[in-house]
């Protein structure tokens, strides 16, 4: 038997057996499952497996990495031991959303809604933070503002406040573009409905409660009905219940109005009823809930203070795990564009104390780890953390050791009830950990360094504590000590290439061939920087990534094609010298199905280096993957090695 079918065989038996696997699947690099119940699923049997790499449950999905080409051969035994009919990536993935409970489906809608115009927010919140650096009085100059000291930058000082509220004021554009496309609808129609709900001739929703109180509110009159005129900038709620009703209907008029005048009435008819219902029903109700809803989160940290803190830095990590921090999206939305009435956002702090946690939680693992391969990872992953990604660090090691994950808890927690104790605030999102000083309000900056060094301080300390007790998994199975002469010990594994004679191969010192170019044009970015956490984490190969400027993909070496996936999203190579290179164009752009890719080589043809391999059209992904980001792997050196950069040329660094 083959190891390809042992390896199948292996996984079976570990996820329930092949009752329970509902669909398979397969990318360039793992194999994916859903499955009928993941309860089943020994996760300790897989990390037996000598082919399998890593392993984690993500949307319904249960994805086990195992390497190009390595890939397709086990998923192809795999569903002819099982019988289980191969599905689409796509297919897989709306199979796995449909599995979650209500919950896990709200939570990820939420998540396909707002991920997408972050940056907007980020942009205007950040713009915000240089407009109060500006006007804050006693931040740089004692009893002055800099303005004030400097009048001649208050003009620009008004201009960036401007540039800074618009992203909030006229939020309900980008929410209703977003939300429409995701339930269904016309996008752009949904964009109409947000510009009519910020129309100038209406009340801003900013002075409402000053129009109220002077007799000022301005009502449509219509058969003796009275309707508020007033906007809704700065709102979140009321513009996603309205995008949903807009779809729907949409939806629904397109099944029964003839196709002869469907562009004329549909677009008019679902725009004119989902706005009346939102200015006379939906807004109304929507907008007090969201109110009552933020005032109810201020509330309980407010009056909670230290010991909610503390709870909520200790939680934040476990709602992570389970993806749910995604909901605190449209929370932390609100809470800046209501800036004045909150002053910010408290949950970004503490989701930074925690990033920050996470991070000291890998260092500490690499102190204390014996295990080789694992302290390459911990010490990529936990650079990433600090700078505000940690799904390497939590799910590469301190998951996967327990005890630098209950380390993290602990040291968040003490963080969050410090930051709490100042009511330290964001007055934008962005990358938490470290680059999270430029999103935090100017005089919470102290406190929010100091949260910072708390957070790293106890969770490090408390790691390698931890490394010494009964929760080390590494103390309660200590390798025995080796006892068998030099002569009988396994060999150590050579490098990729590297044989007898060493004719013709690559060396430890230089694996790379002396033609090398870069296959893109782009920014470099190391391993650790890749957002996505079995790439960041080494998992498939050392690597590092490129952020692309154009669609060509070029072979970085003289050689072979080995591999064109079926997507052609990814390309694998195999350099005349023996060097085994994988392309993987962006992140989870295997969804696409080929859309957008054209490959220009075919498995086996002869390449060189600089010749165009493959062609994506940047302008049609874009917008439909969660990053362009093009990881590099070198997929034979997969025990802790490192990529650097030097002169142009990646050098793998043995760890």
């Amino acid at each position: 038997m083959n190891e390809y079918r042992q390896t199948a065989e292996a996984i079976i038996a570990a996820v329930g057996g092949k009752e329970n696997i509902a669909a398979a699947t397969h990318c360039a690099t793992r194999l994916r499952m859903v499955l009928k119940d993941e309860n089943k699923i020994d996760k300790a049997a897989i990390d037996t497996v000598p082919l399998a790499k890593g392993n984690f449950l993500t949307a319904g999905q249960f994805q086990i990495i195992l390497g190009t080409g390595t890939v397709n051969k086990v998923t192809a035994e795999l569903l002819d031991i099982t019988g289980v009919k191969q599905v689409s990536t796509q297919e897989a993935k709306d199979l796995g959303a449909a599995k979650g409970n209500l919950l896990q489906r709200f939570v990820k809608t939420l998540s396909d809604i707002f991920v997408p115009i972050i940056p907007a927010i980020v942009a205007g919140g950040l713009l915000m933070g240089l407009n109060n650096v500006l006007t804050a009085h006693d931040l740089i100059i004692k009893g002055k503002t800099l303005i004030e000291a400097y009048p001649q930058w208050a003009g620009l000082a008004e201009m960036i406040n401007t540039f800074a509220n618009a992203p909030f004021v006229f939020l309900p554009i980008l929410i209703a573009f977003s939300a429409t496309r995701i339930f269904g609808g016309n996008p752009f129609l949904g964009a109409v409905l947000g510009m009519i709900m910020v129309h100038p001739d209406l009340t801003n929703n900013y002075a409402l409660a000053k129009a109220i109180e002077e007799g000022t509110l301005q009502h449509w009159n219509i058969l003796g009905y009275d309707i508020a005129r007033v906007g809704y900038q700065g709102t979140v709620l009321p513009i996603l219940v309205s995008s949903w009703i807009l779809a729907k209907l949409e939806t629904s008029l397109r099944r029964i109005i003839p196709a002869s005048v469907d562009l004329l009435l549909t677009p008019l008819l679902a725009i004119f009823i989902t706005a009346l219902l939102t200015f006379t029903v939906v807004g109304p109700f929507t907008r007090d809930a969201g109110v009552a809803f933020t005032d109810a989160v201020q509330w309980l940290y407010n009056t909670a203070g230290v010991i909610g803190g503390a709870v909520l830095g200790a939680l934040y990590a476990p709602v992570v795990i389970t993806g749910m921090h995604n909901s605190f999206i449209p929370v932390e939305t609100q809470l800046i564009a209501d800036i004045a009435k909150t002053g910010g956002t408290f949950i970004f702090p503490i989701a930074a104390m925690n990033n920050i946690s996470q991070g000291a939680a890998a260092f500490g693992a690499l102190f204390s780890t014996k295990d080789a391969k694992l302290k390459g990872v911990a010490s990529a992953s936990g650079i990433s953390a600090v700078l505000g990604i940690t799904e390497p660090a939590m799910f590469g090691v301190n998951l996967r050791l327990r005890y630098p994950f209950y380390a993290a808890l602990i040291g968040t927690a003490c963080a969050a009830a410090y930051i709490t104790l100042y009511h330290t605030k964001a007055v934008a999102l962005g990358a938490a950990g470290i680059p999270g000083i430029i999103s935090i309000g100017a005089q919470y900056l102290t406190p929010y360094i100091i949260g910072m060094a708390i957070a790293f301080a106890i969770t490090f300390s408390l790691t390698l504590l931890f490394s010494r007790s009964r929760y080390n998994p590494e103390r309660q199975t200590a390798p025995a000590a080796a006892t068998s002469a030099p002569e009988t010990q396994e060999p150590p594994r050579p490098l990729a290439g590297e044989g007898a004679g060493g004719e013709g191969k690559q060396t430890q010192t230089d694996p790379i061939p002396a033609e090398w170019v870069m296959p893109l044009t782009g920014d470099i970015l190391a391993a650790s920087d890749i957002p996505d956490p079995a790439f960041a984490a080494g998992a498939l190969g050392a690597s590092f990534a490129i952020n692309p400027t154009d669609g060509t993909v070029r072979s970085p070496v003289n050689g072979q094609i080995a591999t064109v996936f079926p997507t052609r999203h990814a390309i694998g190579i195999e350099a005349d010298n023996g060097l085994e290179i994988l392309i993987h164009f962006g992140i989870d752009t295997v969804k696409l199905d080929g859309a957008g890719f054209t490959a220009l080589v075919k498995e086996g043809e002869r390449v060189s280096a600089g010749q165009a391999i493959l062609q994506v059209d940047l302008d049609a992904i874009r917008d439909k993957v969660p990053s362009l980001v093009t990881p590099i792997i070198f997929t034979a050196y997969d025990d802790g090695e490192t990529v650097t950069i030097a002169d142009g040329k990646p050098q793998i660094t043995k760890a």
